[in-house]
């Protein structure tokens, strides 16, 4: 498989799997559609090498076109963002779920030999949990009423403290959000495709990525380019409930090594396989480092107490899966790539938009 299409490629991770494809001696073909929400209305980086087609994933010409001559697709065209899909519900699943659609019936009449398709570590809402009394816990939900009194922490049915634990992808699907939703029907469908039609499928659910070239401008990005981008303009990171939610950062460069590994490693085909880094990290403890790297230690985090609709509490990867399957091992740490990413903040124009996230999120009654 040497010649690939990458949908979405001229976005934030696309641009480092576009990169790692041609390092590998692969030829790219890039369709994307340029959001001005994503992109800004500059001139889009795209390594010289790459073809550019620019072109919306749910035209069927353009798709048409871009899959001439193509031996396989890597497809992360989708509106991202857990709050901005709550409340902008038709372009979501428009974006992802009909683009994902147009791809696929392409596909049919230009059929190619692998498709991996970048999925969410949203799809599977609250991560894994150990009670008390050693129970394993898939299914957690949060209650409403001990939400509202400050009480962010899970408990069981019977009252139990429970303890986060590495989610493995075992684990039910439990979709929180219109993101998850559009997301876990991306998933399906290539992988239903896949069997239907005799393609590889492989489904990559990304934890939190973080790097250089995230777009410091879109509030709906990752939580580590909202901080940058409230750090770089004088302004403290704004924290949701307390700050001690969990999650998972894997570095852009090791979800571009996964990419490539999962179209490249024939016992990849027809697995759904989590990529992050394989540590938690508290968003409030995210605050302090980036805000200690960037030497700005007195603009500590504003925390709101107050929680978004479709958030959840604790999700961090077990990465045994891709360990096995792809010979994955991630190389570039969160506390070890900080000054790396502030070097690249502080090259970069960012425009704070976190207050007007916020505002729109509240004014949508979403924020309770």
């Amino acid at each position: 498989m040497t010649r690939i299409l990458v949908t979405g490629g001229s976005g934030f991770i696309g641009r480092h799997v576009t990169r790692e494809l041609i390092r590998r001696g692969h030829q790219v073909r890039i369709l994307d559609a340029l959001v001005e929400q994503v992109h800004g209305s500059g001139t889009v980086e795209v390594p010289t090498e790459a073809e550019l087609i620019k072109g919306d994933v749910r035209d069927a010409d353009k798709v048409a076109e871009c899959l001439q001559g193509i031996d396989a697709v890597v497809h992360l065209a989708a509106e991202v963002g857990v709050g901005q899909s709550m409340y902008e519900i038709a372009r979501y699943v428009g974006a992802n779920d009909l683009g994902t659609a147009v791809l696929l019936q392409g596909l049919i009449r230009q059929p190619v030999q692998r498709i991996v398709v970048a999925s969410s570590m949203s799809v599977y809402g609250e991560g894994m949990y150990r009670s008390g009394d050693g129970r394993l816990l898939a299914n957690v939900r949060r209650n409403p009423s001990r939400m509202k009194a400050g009480l962010w922490d899970p408990v069981s049915d019977d009252g139990q403290v429970l303890t986060p634990i590495a989610t493995d992808e075992e684990k039910t699907v439990d979709l929180a959000s219109i993101y998850a939703l559009t997301k876990f029907a991306q998933e399906r469908a290539v992988m239903i495709f896949g069997g239907a039609y005799g393609v590889d499928a492989v489904a990559l659910r990304l934890f939190n990525v973080f790097g250089p070239g995230q777009a410091l401008s879109n509030p709906y990005t990752g939580v580590l380019a909202n901080f940058a981008s409230r750090l770089a303009n004088g302004e403290r990171p704004l924290i949701f409930e307390d700050g001690e939610q969990k999650r998972d950062f894997v570095h852009v460069n090791d979800v571009a090594r996964a990419f490539c590994l999962a179209l490249e490693r024939p016992q990849a085909r027809g697995h759904v396989i989590n990529i992050g880094s394989g540590r938690d990290y508290s968003i409030r403890r995210i605050a302090l480092l980036l805000a200690e790297a960037m030497e700005m230690q007195d603009r500590t985090p504003e925390v709101l107490g107050r929680a978004r609709s479709g958030d959840i509490r604790n999700c961090f990867a077990d990465i045994g899966k891709a360990r096995e399957l792809l010979g994955y091992k991630p190389q570039h740490l969160l506390e070890d790539s900080l000054d790396e990413m502030v070097r690249w903040v502080r090259g970069t124009e960012a425009i704070d938009r976190s207050a007007e996230m916020k505002h729109e999120l509240e004014s949508m009654g979403l924020v309770s």
